[in-house]
């Protein structure tokens, strides 16, 4: 499907945190298909590359902590748009601080730079940046850092449950 060493999906079976969004997906009943792939999807930058999109659709996940509650708190916004902490502080009622990789990984059960919209270890509260909403399709981390998924803004927040919100 994809050309050149970088960029050619790698063969199955996928690996098994991938593949547990893969079963996430099939659970919600979405005919959306995970790709792993030879290059990373780390970043938004590396994503949009691999997949041939623009950065502002990928839909990058980004955890904070909330600092009295202690809740994880998933924001999913435009490749391209930075987080305004303090807006999303005002959404939960207190501050935001940095989620850490142990904390990520404790708490959705996927590692930076690979979270996934869905297939969680608990139910997190998520806001979902309204610049994806401009998209016709858009593409989300599925697991890894080597795997996404394409979707529509409509099956992001279906799936999810999450709020639309200006995020900037």
């Amino acid at each position: 499907m994809m050309e050149g060493d970088n960029h050619r999906i790698m063969p199955h079976p996928l690996s098994p945190s991938v593949q547990k969004v893969q079963d996430a997906l099939k659970a919600l009943g979405l005919p959306n298909d995970v790709m792993e792939l030879q290059s990373t999807t780390r970043t938004s930058a590396e994503a949009a590359q691999a997949v041939g999109c623009s950065v502002e659709q990928i839909a990058k996940s980004i955890v904070f902590r909330a600092t009295q509650t202690d809740k994880p708190i998933l924001v999913i916004a435009s490749g391209s748009n930075r987080v305004n902490e303090k807006r999303i502080e005002s959404f939960i009622s207190e501050p935001l601080g940095k989620a850490d990789a142990d904390y990520v990984r404790k708490h959705t059960g996927f590692v930076i730079g690979g979270v996934p919209p869905i297939g969680h270890l608990e139910k997190i509260e998520i806001f979902i940046d309204e610049d994806l909403l401009t998209y016709q399709e858009i593409w989300a981390a599925a697991g890894s850092p080597h795997a996404v998924f394409k979707l529509t803004p409509s099956d992001l927040v279906k799936m999810t449950g999450g709020r639309v919100v200006g995020i900037k």
